[in-house]
């Protein structure tokens, strides 16, 4: 007889969210000013100019000092897939995790808490007190710019993963800024949107994981979103908002830290002042300074309000060490590259798998065509502020060969998916005597020289170029070899003038400012340039003069990133090459997904297709290898046309510095893809609930769907997904054996045991979800499904174990928006227990009693 071993799992680790007593909107100051020590007998030390000079930055990243009272400058820096550091050392690394998609996909507290201790011991560092990271906003439609940077459609999901990220964050004396508050969840107009929408929406999907973030993670800085929001009792910008940031976040959530503006956010002075900003970013210039000191005296802002804000960054400040106490001692974590790959692997969502032949149990192959764009240049991050620059990067091909060394690996890369031309390599430029790869020459309005520098390195940008020079004008020289048409670009925004051969091939004469950096189209610019025929070998000279971007606190700059699309082989040859390759392999990969075009900061993505002609690699190769294992890298949904089709599909996410090392653990069997959809994969674009975020006519984005989103949405519209969420298959299989009774604790929760047997050939890892249904007629509109609660659960092969799941309270509450408070929705509830929103094993009926009645 088996031994069932007793598993008790809780959805959090700290006490739930809801508490037995009503919220109410309170003014009073924040409460654990007094809890952290009292930081307001520092105020009296300070001047008023002083107290002002410190809510500004200094610079892009770093606050004043103020020695007089011993405070040592503050530094911040991005964050959600790494810390990137303060730019202030040359050729500066950082570690690159896996996308927060990713990290959700696990459905793991105990990884989300690793990786937010890792997220720490690298902000330490590189000199970091405080990282703009975890980003909790929800995945509101899959074309999302940023959706790789979140953590889900679903806000209990989002919530949990969140703050155990910010509890590893915080655990090592490291502030985590929470972001983008609030319902900042597209990119289009990101800086002149008004997101609408009302008070139970609000509540219940796009308040939940700040609220989670400061009631149970305890979270020390939040930032404020560059959109404005329209919530039925004000309409401001999210960082003069006084509803939503005085009242409701500092007041009735009792948010104790810092309020933080995006970068640029911050548009007004009395406004966002009165409005519970604390901090404005970057620096220095913007609305304050000056200004606000001028409005202190004047009387139109209050010192009392001056001295909060203040108050407030002291408490940060000796949080992190940077006041009065000294940084905590880091604890010794995990190595690295092990986290990183180990999260990556269990991150890794098998959506379907060769149940007669599985990849993980065949022989070792003798050889292995390794096809796809993304095999090539695999993406393993996402485009914009959150970009890392990882000190190596192992290529899936680096990942297969050092696993399986006996084996010949043939790549092909089947055809471009990229728009844009290669990025040149520098060892394409021909070096100078003295080394130089580039001359640069700084002019001033007037054309004439300031400065002539030699440069042997370039990464595309020139920054802290200063008030005198106008333009700067770079020259290189390259030696092309290869016969053929040669397509030379050079990648910028705002004014430029490019020539090859002497010969002006492209010209722009508008200047560019700030609003380059918040669309992002500086990141990933388009190219201008122009064709050259090369017969014999020679050197051609490119030369490109560019208007200094004038970016407010981010400075002076230029933006030239030097691109070359050699002559070569057609789509079509190469994809014929890839599916030769296939024909002849014992282990085929196909490696297809997105790139920095298609998903990044600044834009939202026009479809939900896969770029190029990658379905169309996929059926060819299954046409000649049916069981060829196609891998999907991409962060958000994707349609797979082929999906049926294919025999074992995995879905890998951005997933950081070790990808090669983790696919070929996961293909090998080595580690276990554990991973669950945190959102919903569509089947057909038309299905989706809310298929964009566009703003209308009146630069509203009205969140019509309410709190139906993501699968929510789904079930509601009774439309059939590509896979569901919270999917997953692993690598082994599971029964649900047995469901008891539910059991409500006195505090409200109710506690779940669920017993579920391993019925496959490997110990493999159960993610057991619950979810809801609402009583029939109840008084408060509801989903027509919800997720409760979770646990996973390591189970050994042929084995059973008991786990036991915590519901908190608020998944039987909502926001009576009459009442203005939340309520308990009594009634008898459906509770169905399985492996995905549409995979559920077991259920049964959970009475909920309406306590205001009693």
């Amino acid at each position: 007889m088996l031994q069932l071993a007793d598993w008790h799992v809780s959805i959090s680790a700290a006490p739930p969210i809801s508490t037995t007593r009503s919220i109410t909107v309170s003014h009073r100051a924040a409460p654990a000013l007094e809890r952290d020590g009292d930081v307001r007998e520092l105020l009296p030390l300070l001047t008023l100019e002083e107290k002002v000079r410190l809510l500004t930055g200094k610079t892009v990243w770093r606050l004043h000092e103020l020695p007089g009272i011993g405070l040592r400058s503050l530094t911040m820096s991005d964050g959600p897939v790494g810390v990137r550091g303060l730019g202030e050392v040359p050729g500066e690394t950082s570690a690159l995790f896996p996308s927060p998609s990713a990290v959700s996909a696990t459905w793991d507290l105990d990884t989300a808490f690793a990786v937010g201790r890792a997220f720490a011991r690298e902000a330490r560092g590189h000199g970091v007190d405080a990282v703009l990271a975890p980003q909790v906003n929800i995945q509101r439609t899959p074309v999302g710019g940023r959706h790789f940077e979140c953590y889900s459609e679903d806000p209990l999901l989002t919530s949990v993963i969140g703050t155990q990220v910010i509890r590893g964050i915080q655990d090592q004396g490291v502030a985590a800024t929470v972001k983008h508050y609030i319902a900042n969840d597209s990119e289009t107009d990101r800086t002149e949107y008004v997101a609408t929408l009302d008070a139970q929406t609000l509540r219940e999907v796009y308040l939940a994981p700040f609220e989670h973030a400061v009631q149970v993670g305890e979270a020390w800085s939040v930032m404020a979103a560059y959109n404005q929001v329209d919530d039925g009792v004000e309409s401001a910008q999210m960082t003069d908002h006084h509803h939503l940031v005085t009242e409701l976040l500092k007041g009735e959530l009792g948010f104790d830290g810092v309020v933080v503006s995006d970068w640029m956010a911050t548009k007004s002075t009395e406004g966002s002042a009165l409005g519970g900003l604390d901090v404005v970013m970057p620096g220095p210039g913007g609305p304050w300074e000056q200004k606000l000191l001028d409005a202190v005296r004047d009387g139109r802002v209050p010192e009392s309000v001056i001295d909060d804000k203040v108050a407030r960054i002291l408490l940060l400040a000796r949080r992190v060490g940077a006041l009065d106490v000294p940084e905590r001692p880091l604890d010794a974590g995990p190595a690295l590259d092990d986290l990183i790959t180990r999260v990556a692997a269990q991150s890794t969502v098998v959506l379907r798998r060769d149940e007669e032949n599985p990849v993980w149990d065949r022989p070792s192959p003798a050889r292995i065509a390794l096809l796809g764009p993304n095999a090539v240049r695999p993406h393993v991050l996402g485009g914009g502020s959150s970009t890392v620059h990882p000190a190596h990067v192992v290529s899936p091909a680096e990942g297969l060969v050092a696993r399986f060394p006996d084996a010949e690996l043939v790549v092909r890369r089947g055809g471009d998916s990229r728009r844009l031309a290669p990025d040149l390599e520098l060892a394409e430029l021909t070096a100078a005597p003295d080394g130089a790869l580039l001359e640069a020459r700084f002019l001033d309005v007037d054309g004439e020289l300031l400065e002539t520098r030699r440069l042997t390195s370039w990464d595309g940008w020139l920054r802290d170029l200063g008030d005198e020079v106008h333009s700067v004008a770079l020259r290189a020289e390259l030696a092309l070899r290869q016969p053929g048409v040669h397509r030379l670009e050079v990648a910028t925004v705002g004014g430029y003038r490019i020539a090859i051969d002497g010969t002006v091939v492209a010209q722009h004469d508008a200047p560019a400012g700030v609003e380059v950096i918040l669309d992002s189209s500086i990141n990933t610019p388009e190219g201008y340039g122009g064709e050259v025929e090369i017969v014999e070998p020679r050197t051609v000279v490119v030369e490109a003069e560019h208007l200094v971007i004038r970016a407010g606190g981010y400075g002076a700059i230029i933006r030239a990133g030097f691109r070359h699309r050699t002559p070569g082989s057609d789509a079509d040859t190469e994809l014929a090459e890839a599916v030769e390759a296939a024909r002849g392999a014992e282990l085929t990969v196909v490696i297809v997904g997105t790139n920095e075009e298609v998903e990044s900061e600044g834009w939202d993505r026009a479809d939900l297709d896969l770029p190029g002609r990658q379905n169309e690699l996929v059926e060819r190769v299954l046409d000649v290898d049916p069981d060829a294992v196609i891998v999907v890298n991409a962060g958000a949904p994707v349609l797979l046309p082929w999906l049926e089709r294919a025999r074992t599909v995995l879905w890998v996410w951005f997933p950081g510095q070790e990808m090669g090392h983790a696919l070929a653990a996961v293909l090998a069997g080595d580690l276990e893809p554990a991973g669950r959809l945190p959102w919903t994969l569509p089947a057909d674009a038309s299905d989706v609930p809310v298929p964009h975020a566009l703003p209308g006519t009146d630069r509203r984005v009205v969140y019509t769907e309410g709190i139906h989103v993501g699968y929510r949405g789904w079930e509601r519209l009774e439309r059939t997904p590509a896979a569901p969420f919270g999917h997953g298959l692993g690598w082994s299989s599971f029964v649900y054996e047995q469901l008891e009774t539910p059991e409500f604790t006195p505090a409200g929760e109710l506690r779940v045991a669920v017993t579920v047997r391993n019925t496959g050939a490997r110990d493999a890892r159960e993610t057991v979800q619950l979810y809801l249904e609402p009583p029939a007629q109840a008084a408060i509109e509801r989903p027509v499904r919800w997720l409760a609660g979770f646990a996973g659960v390591d189970v050994a092969a042929g084995t059973s174990r008991r786990v036991v799941v915590t519901v908190p309270r608020r998944a039987f509450e909502a926001w009576d928006v009459a009442q203005d408070r939340w309520t308990t929705v009594a009634g008898d509830y459906w509770l169905g227990v399985g492996r995905s929103v549409r995979d559920l094993h077991l259920d049964t009926a959970v009475q909920v009693g309406n306590p205001d009645a009693q």
